[in-house]
Protein backbone atom coordinates (compact mmCIF):
# COMPACT_ATOMS: atom_id res chain seq x y z
CA UNK A 1 0.00 0.00 0.00
CA UNK A 2 0.78 3.74 -0.65
CA UNK A 3 1.60 6.10 2.25
CA UNK A 4 3.20 9.72 2.32
CA UNK A 5 6.03 9.42 4.50
CA UNK A 6 8.97 12.63 5.68
CA UNK A 7 11.94 10.65 5.49
CA UNK A 8 14.41 13.51 6.56
CA UNK A 9 13.90 16.90 7.86
CA UNK A 10 13.76 19.40 4.97
CA UNK A 11 11.30 21.87 2.94
CA UNK A 12 8.26 20.04 1.65
CA UNK A 13 7.37 22.42 -0.92
CA UNK A 14 10.08 20.71 -2.95
CA UNK A 15 8.23 18.96 -5.69
CA UNK A 16 8.32 14.78 -4.62
CA UNK A 17 11.57 13.29 -5.47
CA UNK A 18 14.48 11.07 -4.72
CA UNK A 19 15.98 14.36 -2.99
CA UNK A 20 12.91 15.77 -1.27
CA UNK A 21 12.26 14.92 2.53
CA UNK A 22 8.75 13.66 1.45
CA UNK A 23 7.60 10.72 -0.56
CA UNK A 24 5.05 8.17 -1.18
CA UNK A 25 6.14 4.58 -0.39
CA UNK A 26 4.64 1.84 -2.55
CA UNK A 27 5.25 -0.62 0.17
CA UNK A 28 4.16 0.20 3.28
CA UNK A 29 2.76 -2.35 5.61
CA UNK A 30 -1.23 -2.20 6.93
CA UNK A 31 -1.44 -1.55 10.14
CA UNK A 32 -3.51 -4.33 12.11
CA UNK A 33 -5.71 -3.75 14.54
CA UNK A 34 -3.38 -4.04 17.58
CA UNK A 35 -5.91 -3.43 20.25
CA UNK A 36 -9.86 -5.12 20.75
CA UNK A 37 -10.33 -1.13 21.07
CA UNK A 38 -8.74 -0.27 18.24
CA UNK A 39 -10.63 1.06 15.05
CA UNK A 40 -9.51 1.34 11.17
CA UNK A 41 -11.46 3.87 8.84
CA UNK A 42 -11.22 4.58 5.29
CA UNK A 43 -10.31 8.67 5.33
CA UNK A 44 -12.48 10.55 3.17
CA UNK A 45 -10.26 13.99 3.92
CA UNK A 46 -6.97 15.12 6.17
CA UNK A 47 -6.17 18.80 6.46
CA UNK A 48 -2.73 20.18 6.61
CA UNK A 49 -2.00 22.40 9.04
CA UNK A 50 0.83 24.95 9.73
CA UNK A 51 2.14 22.60 12.56
CA UNK A 52 2.48 20.25 10.05
CA UNK A 53 4.46 22.29 7.63
CA UNK A 54 7.03 23.20 10.31
CA UNK A 55 7.17 19.60 12.19
CA UNK A 56 8.73 18.47 8.28
CA UNK A 57 10.96 21.49 8.56
CA UNK A 58 12.08 20.28 11.98
CA UNK A 59 10.97 23.69 13.32
CA UNK A 60 8.20 22.63 15.49
CA UNK A 61 7.57 21.24 18.91
CA UNK A 62 7.27 17.87 18.67
CA UNK A 63 9.95 15.84 16.84
CA UNK A 64 8.83 12.50 16.30
CA UNK A 65 11.89 10.36 14.69
CA UNK A 66 12.41 9.64 11.17
CA UNK A 67 10.32 8.53 9.16
CA UNK A 68 6.87 9.34 10.28
CA UNK A 69 3.78 10.24 8.55
CA UNK A 70 2.75 13.15 8.57
CA UNK A 71 -1.34 14.29 9.78
CA UNK A 72 -3.40 14.88 13.09
CA UNK A 73 -6.95 14.75 12.02
CA UNK A 74 -8.92 13.05 9.39
CA UNK A 75 -12.78 11.85 8.82
CA UNK A 76 -13.82 8.94 7.13
CA UNK A 77 -15.87 5.36 7.54
CA UNK A 78 -14.91 2.86 9.88
CA UNK A 79 -13.60 0.00 7.96
CA UNK A 80 -12.73 -2.52 10.72
CA UNK A 81 -13.54 -2.49 14.34
CA UNK A 82 -11.88 -4.55 17.55
CA UNK A 83 -14.05 -6.99 19.45
CA UNK A 84 -14.72 -4.61 22.49
CA UNK A 85 -16.00 -1.50 20.33
CA UNK A 86 -19.43 -1.29 20.28
CA UNK A 87 -19.74 2.14 20.18
CA UNK A 88 -19.04 2.30 16.38
CA UNK A 89 -20.10 -0.02 13.31
CA UNK A 90 -18.35 -0.98 10.21
CA UNK A 91 -19.78 1.99 7.50
CA UNK A 92 -20.77 4.75 10.63
CA UNK A 93 -18.80 7.61 9.83
CA UNK A 94 -16.37 9.07 11.93
CA UNK A 95 -13.73 11.62 13.05
CA UNK A 96 -10.85 10.66 13.97
CA UNK A 97 -7.74 12.42 16.34
CA UNK A 98 -4.37 10.28 15.54
CA UNK A 99 -0.88 10.07 15.31
CA UNK A 100 -0.09 6.85 13.24
CA UNK A 101 -1.56 6.95 9.79
CA UNK A 102 -1.41 5.46 6.02
CA UNK A 103 -2.52 4.74 2.91
CA UNK A 104 -3.16 2.24 0.25
CA UNK A 105 -4.52 2.15 -3.72
CA UNK A 106 -7.17 -0.16 -4.67
CA UNK A 107 -7.30 -2.09 -7.74
CA UNK A 108 -9.21 0.56 -9.69
CA UNK A 109 -5.93 2.62 -9.03
CA UNK A 110 -7.64 5.71 -7.98
CA UNK A 111 -9.04 4.36 -4.79
CA UNK A 112 -6.67 5.97 -2.14
CA UNK A 113 -7.13 4.39 1.82
CA UNK A 114 -5.98 5.42 4.79
CA UNK A 115 -5.74 3.25 8.47
CA UNK A 116 -4.44 4.60 11.32
CA UNK A 117 -4.27 3.93 14.97
CA UNK A 118 -6.49 6.28 16.83
CA UNK A 119 -6.35 8.43 19.79
CA UNK A 120 -9.99 10.08 19.83
CA UNK A 121 -12.50 9.21 17.68
CA UNK A 122 -16.34 10.55 17.23
CA UNK A 123 -19.41 10.34 14.66
CA UNK A 124 -19.37 12.52 12.97
CA UNK A 125 -23.42 14.11 13.23
CA UNK A 126 -26.25 13.63 10.82
CA UNK A 127 -26.26 16.68 8.19
CA UNK A 128 -22.75 16.94 8.31
CA UNK A 129 -20.45 17.28 5.45
CA UNK A 130 -18.11 14.27 5.95
CA UNK A 131 -14.64 16.24 3.79
CA UNK A 132 -15.75 19.26 6.38
CA UNK A 133 -15.59 17.42 9.22
CA UNK A 134 -11.94 15.98 8.40
CA UNK A 135 -10.74 19.47 8.47
CA UNK A 136 -12.41 20.88 11.66
CA UNK A 137 -10.67 19.33 14.66
CA UNK A 138 -7.21 20.86 14.67
CA UNK A 139 -7.93 24.40 13.86
CA UNK A 140 -11.37 24.95 15.63
CA UNK A 141 -10.93 22.60 18.09
CA UNK A 142 -7.62 25.33 19.04
CA UNK A 143 -9.94 28.19 18.90
CA UNK A 144 -12.51 27.03 20.87
CA UNK A 145 -10.00 25.92 23.68
CA UNK A 146 -8.37 29.40 23.70
CA UNK A 147 -11.56 31.42 23.22
CA UNK A 148 -14.18 29.77 25.48
CA UNK A 149 -11.94 27.31 27.83
CA UNK A 150 -8.83 29.37 28.41
CA UNK A 151 -10.16 32.69 28.03
CA UNK A 152 -13.66 32.25 28.72
CA UNK A 153 -15.04 34.64 25.94
CA UNK A 154 -18.42 36.43 27.07
CA UNK A 155 -20.92 38.23 24.92
CA UNK A 156 -20.57 42.06 23.81
CA UNK A 157 -16.41 41.75 24.35
CA UNK A 158 -13.78 43.18 21.67
CA UNK A 159 -12.12 40.27 19.97
CA UNK A 160 -9.01 41.49 17.93
CA UNK A 161 -7.70 38.45 15.93
CA UNK A 162 -4.23 38.18 14.18
CA UNK A 163 -3.98 36.24 10.93
CA UNK A 164 -7.90 36.08 10.44
CA UNK A 165 -7.98 34.65 7.08
CA UNK A 166 -5.63 31.32 7.67
CA UNK A 167 -7.08 28.58 9.18
CA UNK A 168 -6.94 29.09 13.11
CA UNK A 169 -7.64 32.55 12.37
CA UNK A 170 -10.78 32.29 10.76
CA UNK A 171 -12.09 29.44 13.37
CA UNK A 172 -11.28 32.14 15.86
CA UNK A 173 -13.73 34.62 13.51
CA UNK A 174 -16.41 32.34 13.22
CA UNK A 175 -16.37 30.99 17.06
CA UNK A 176 -16.50 34.44 18.27
CA UNK A 177 -19.78 35.02 16.02
CA UNK A 178 -21.04 32.57 17.73
CA UNK A 179 -20.50 33.53 21.25
CA UNK A 180 -21.78 36.68 20.19
CA UNK A 181 -18.81 38.96 20.66
CA UNK A 182 -19.37 42.73 20.18
CA UNK A 183 -16.86 43.36 18.02
CA UNK A 184 -14.21 41.83 15.70
CA UNK A 185 -11.22 43.50 14.16
CA UNK A 186 -9.11 40.75 12.31
CA UNK A 187 -5.75 41.58 11.04
CA UNK A 188 -4.85 39.87 7.51
CA UNK A 189 -2.18 40.99 4.49
CA UNK A 190 -4.25 41.49 1.08
CA UNK A 191 -7.60 43.06 -0.26
CA UNK A 192 -9.03 39.48 -1.06
CA UNK A 193 -8.55 38.57 2.40
CA UNK A 194 -9.93 41.67 3.71
CA UNK A 195 -13.11 41.26 0.69
CA UNK A 196 -13.83 37.46 2.27
CA UNK A 197 -13.78 38.60 6.02
CA UNK A 198 -16.11 41.40 4.79
CA UNK A 199 -18.79 39.15 3.08
CA UNK A 200 -18.79 37.04 6.70
CA UNK A 201 -20.15 39.95 8.43
CA UNK A 202 -16.86 41.09 10.05
CA UNK A 203 -17.18 44.09 11.58
CA UNK A 204 -14.20 45.80 11.11
CA UNK A 205 -11.11 44.32 8.70
CA UNK A 206 -7.20 45.61 9.02
CA UNK A 207 -5.17 45.36 5.31
CA UNK A 208 -1.92 44.81 7.12
CA UNK A 209 -0.55 46.28 3.60
CA UNK A 210 -2.36 49.73 3.96
CA UNK A 211 -1.47 52.45 6.74
CA UNK A 212 -0.98 52.16 10.37
CA UNK A 213 -2.92 49.31 11.85
CA UNK A 214 -2.93 50.83 15.59
CA UNK A 215 -4.58 53.94 14.16
CA UNK A 216 -7.26 52.39 12.31
CA UNK A 217 -8.48 49.89 14.82
CA UNK A 218 -8.51 53.06 17.92
CA UNK A 219 -10.34 54.57 15.72
CA UNK A 220 -13.10 52.20 15.50
CA UNK A 221 -13.23 51.70 18.58
CA UNK A 222 -13.57 55.02 19.16
CA UNK A 223 -16.31 55.39 17.22
CA UNK A 224 -18.37 52.36 18.83
CA UNK A 225 -16.85 54.24 22.16
CA UNK A 226 -15.04 50.94 22.87
CA UNK A 227 -12.12 51.64 25.31
CA UNK A 228 -9.86 48.75 24.08
CA UNK A 229 -9.57 45.16 23.10
CA UNK A 230 -10.43 42.54 25.74
CA UNK A 231 -9.13 39.12 24.11
CA UNK A 232 -6.20 38.62 22.03
CA UNK A 233 -5.80 36.06 19.39
CA UNK A 234 -2.38 35.63 18.26
CA UNK A 235 -1.22 32.78 16.11
CA UNK A 236 1.44 35.04 14.08
CA UNK A 237 3.97 36.34 17.08
CA UNK A 238 6.63 39.09 16.19
CA UNK A 239 6.01 42.52 15.48
CA UNK A 240 2.63 42.62 14.90
CA UNK A 241 1.92 40.96 18.41
CA UNK A 242 4.31 44.02 20.14
CA UNK A 243 2.26 46.69 17.98
CA UNK A 244 -1.12 44.79 19.07
CA UNK A 245 -0.68 45.20 23.08
CA UNK A 246 -0.86 48.83 22.75
CA UNK A 247 -4.64 48.34 22.27
CA UNK A 248 -5.39 46.49 24.68
CA UNK A 249 -8.03 47.20 27.76
CA UNK A 250 -7.02 46.08 31.68
CA UNK A 251 -7.78 42.55 32.53
CA UNK A 252 -7.16 41.47 28.38
CA UNK A 253 -6.55 37.89 28.04
CA UNK A 254 -3.52 37.37 25.56
CA UNK A 255 -3.96 34.05 23.40
CA UNK A 256 -0.43 32.94 22.04
CA UNK A 257 -1.18 30.04 19.69
CA UNK A 258 1.45 30.41 17.48
CA UNK A 259 4.48 31.87 15.81
CA UNK A 260 3.72 32.21 11.82
CA UNK A 261 5.57 35.03 11.53
CA UNK A 262 8.87 32.93 13.07
CA UNK A 263 9.53 35.55 15.46
CA UNK A 264 9.29 34.90 19.32
CA UNK A 265 7.28 38.33 20.39
CA UNK A 266 8.03 40.11 24.22
CA UNK A 267 5.71 41.02 26.24
CA UNK A 268 7.13 43.01 29.28
CA UNK A 269 5.71 41.60 32.72
CA UNK A 270 5.86 44.87 34.42
CA UNK A 271 3.32 46.12 31.62
CA UNK A 272 1.00 42.58 32.32
CA UNK A 273 1.04 43.26 36.11
CA UNK A 274 0.35 46.90 35.87
CA UNK A 275 -2.73 46.17 33.34
CA UNK A 276 -3.63 43.09 35.05
CA UNK A 277 -3.25 41.26 31.96
CA UNK A 278 -3.73 37.32 31.73
CA UNK A 279 -1.54 35.36 28.90
CA UNK A 280 -2.56 31.84 27.89
CA UNK A 281 0.16 29.77 26.02
CA UNK A 282 -2.30 27.18 23.95
CA UNK A 283 -0.75 24.23 22.50
CA UNK A 284 -4.11 21.90 22.04
CA UNK A 285 -1.77 19.06 20.66
CA UNK A 286 -0.79 18.75 24.64
CA UNK A 287 -4.17 18.26 26.10
CA UNK A 288 -4.38 14.91 24.39
CA UNK A 289 -1.54 14.21 26.53
CA UNK A 290 -2.47 15.80 29.34
CA UNK A 291 -6.19 16.48 29.55
CA UNK A 292 -8.16 15.00 27.20
CA UNK A 293 -11.42 15.12 28.46
CA UNK A 294 -10.97 18.71 27.60
CA UNK A 295 -11.12 17.77 23.95
CA UNK A 296 -14.17 15.83 23.80
CA UNK A 297 -17.25 18.21 24.73
CA UNK A 298 -15.87 21.01 23.04
CA UNK A 299 -15.16 18.73 19.70
CA UNK A 300 -19.05 17.49 20.40
CA UNK A 301 -19.77 21.11 20.37
CA UNK A 302 -18.38 21.95 17.11
CA UNK A 303 -19.30 19.03 15.34
CA UNK A 304 -22.96 20.30 16.46
CA UNK A 305 -22.65 24.17 15.23
CA UNK A 306 -21.16 22.68 11.89
CA UNK A 307 -24.39 20.18 11.39
CA UNK A 308 -26.52 23.73 12.39
CA UNK A 309 -24.90 26.16 10.19
CA UNK A 310 -23.39 27.50 13.06
CA UNK A 311 -19.87 27.75 11.64
CA UNK A 312 -18.49 26.54 7.95
CA UNK A 313 -15.37 25.19 6.90
CA UNK A 314 -14.16 27.39 4.26
CA UNK A 315 -11.67 24.95 2.51
CA UNK A 316 -9.16 27.13 0.14
CA UNK A 317 -7.34 24.74 -1.53
CA UNK A 318 -8.00 20.77 -2.30
CA UNK A 319 -4.83 18.06 -3.12
CA UNK A 320 -4.39 14.38 -3.88
CA UNK A 321 -2.06 12.44 -2.72
CA UNK A 322 0.59 12.82 -5.31
CA UNK A 323 0.00 16.78 -4.87
CA UNK A 324 1.42 16.93 -1.42
CA UNK A 325 3.78 19.51 -1.92
CA UNK A 326 1.86 21.76 -4.07
CA UNK A 327 -0.58 21.74 -0.63
CA UNK A 328 2.50 22.29 1.62
CA UNK A 329 3.29 25.29 -1.15
CA UNK A 330 0.06 26.48 -0.82
CA UNK A 331 0.52 27.21 3.23
CA UNK A 332 4.08 27.92 3.09
CA UNK A 333 3.60 31.07 0.67
CA UNK A 334 0.26 31.89 2.53
CA UNK A 335 -1.96 31.73 0.02
CA UNK A 336 -4.80 29.79 1.22
CA UNK A 337 -7.61 31.47 3.25
CA UNK A 338 -9.18 28.99 5.50
CA UNK A 339 -8.25 25.41 5.00
CA UNK A 340 -5.88 23.01 3.16
CA UNK A 341 -6.47 19.68 2.45
CA UNK A 342 -5.99 16.16 0.85
CA UNK A 343 -9.45 14.43 -0.44
CA UNK A 344 -9.77 11.06 -1.25
CA UNK A 345 -11.60 9.46 -3.72
CA UNK A 346 -13.90 12.42 -5.49
CA UNK A 347 -14.23 15.92 -3.79
CA UNK A 348 -17.35 15.70 -3.92
CA UNK A 349 -19.87 17.10 -0.68
CA UNK A 350 -20.67 14.20 1.23
CA UNK A 351 -23.26 14.36 3.92
CA UNK A 352 -23.49 11.69 6.97
CA UNK A 353 -26.86 10.16 7.13
CA UNK A 354 -26.63 8.44 10.71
Amino acid sequence: MEALLCRKIGDPTVPISEASPISISVSHPIPELNSPTAIRVKVKATSLNYANYLQILGKYQEKPPLPFIPGSDYSGVVEAVGNKVSKFKILCWAWVLCRVCCCRRERNGCDLRFYFSFKIWFFVPDGCDLVAAGVLPVAFGTSHAALVHRAQLRTGQVLLVLGAAGGVGLSAVQIGKVCEVHLFTPLVLGAEKVQFLKSMGVDHVVDLSKGSVIESVKEFLKARKLKGVDVLYDPVGGKLTKESMKLLSWGANILIIGLTSGEVPIILANIALVKNWTIHGLYWGSYKINQPGVLEDPVKELLSWLARGLITIHISHTYSLPEASLAFSAIKERKAIGKVMIAFDDHKTVRSNL
